[in-house]
This record gives C-alpha cells, structure tokens and sequence, in this order.
C-alpha cells in the first residue's frame, strides 16, 4: 500500500540523487554521516522557503490574538507571516512581538484579528507539496555536494512539474475566483474595498 512521502523518504531521495546509500532511520542525527545530515538541514531549508510563499494548507484566516497582561501579543515560533484583517491598523513582526506601526508601540488594548502563514512539519504537508519539497531540496542538496550541472538540468525538470503539480492542486483546493486578483479587481473598480484575505 502507497503512504504519503515521509521525512525519511524525502532525505532518501535526496541521497539517491548523489549516488548514496538510504537510510533505514533518521531519528539518531548525531549517528547520521555528514551527507545525510547536510540533506535534513537543506530539506528543513527548503520546506520553510516554500512555506514561506503561504500556500492555502498553511494559511489561517481571521485568528483571533488577545494580548498578555502587559499588553504585547507574543507570536508562536511557527508563524512565517501575519497581517491583521483591519486594515486601519499597520502590524509587523518583531522576532516573536507583534508591533503597531501605526502608533509606534508593542502594546494593544484590545484582540486583533489576523491572517497568518504557519510553517508546518514536513509530515503535516499535503503530497504535493512533500513532492516539491523534496525535489528543490534534492537540486540544492546535489549542487552543494556534488554540483554537477547534468544532475541539476534532470533534477529541475521533475522540480518543474512538481511545481505545475502543487499549482494544480492550490487552485483545486483554495476555491479562488478571478475577483481574488488584485488586477482583475482593481480593472473593474473594486479596488477601493479590495481585500485580498
């Protein structure tokens, strides 16, 4: 029976590509050679870049944050980005606080609603996105050790369809309509109210 790409999968992959032996367990890192160790940090690397561009499966819409007793609101470790829903109100992240740009101060009286990308465990992925993952991973992981270019140009094509692959199923999944376009929305005069959340 198929199961969906593990961790352990993954780095296999990547050390196929270079002409390495698999590994039977990943859990002891301290035990790993350097190359399969090198291959768990750029796949680490590589899942919190794409992860980064905030996909619909790590995207959480309209959370509420309530501040400590001191007033700041202090972000989780996973949280890649975050934008509050109102729009009056201009937020950044500082490390892991929050900060009002608009009034130039860490504290808030009262929740803010936000949208927010979270990093997510590789095995928390859908299977397309393990696929990309793991195939732009394998191509920095090759370049860095090895760095031939012929492996590069085979590895960049399955990278592309993966690609194609993870598009597909984005916009299967995140029941887009053109209007969540900003020029779409802009050309017909709603921009005014536009939001894109």
């Amino acid at each position: 029976m198929l199961t969906l790409t593990t961790k352990l999968e993954a780095v296999n992959s990547m050390l196929g590509h270079i002409g390495e032996s698999p590994l039977n367990s990943i859990s002891n890192t301290r035990a790993l050679p350097i190359s399969a160790a090198t291959a768990i940090t750029v796949l680490d690397e590589v899942s919190r870049s794409v992860q980064t561009e905030g996909w619909h499966f790590n995207t959480e819409l309209k959370v509420s944050l309530s501040p400590a007793g001191d007033g700041t609101i202090t972000l989780s470790d996973d949280i890649l980005e975050i934008d509050t829903t109102d729009k009056s109100i201009d937020i950044a992240q500082r490390g892991r606080v929050l900060f009002d740009r608009s009034n130039n101060t860490a504290v808030f009286t009262k929740n803010l609603e936000v949208n927010l990308t979270r990093l997510l465990d590789f095995t928390s992925l859908p299977e397309a996105a393990r696929r990309y993952i793991t195939l732009v991973a394998s191509r920095v992981f090759q370049g860095r050790i090895v760095g031939s270019r012929e492996l590069e140009a085979l590895i960049a094509r399955d990278e592309y369809n993966a690609r194609a692959d993870l598009m597909d199923a984005e916009g299967n999944n995140a029941d887009r309509t053109i209007f969540d376009s900003y020029a779409v929305a802009s050309r017909i005069g709603l921009n005014r109210n536009y939001d894109i959340s």
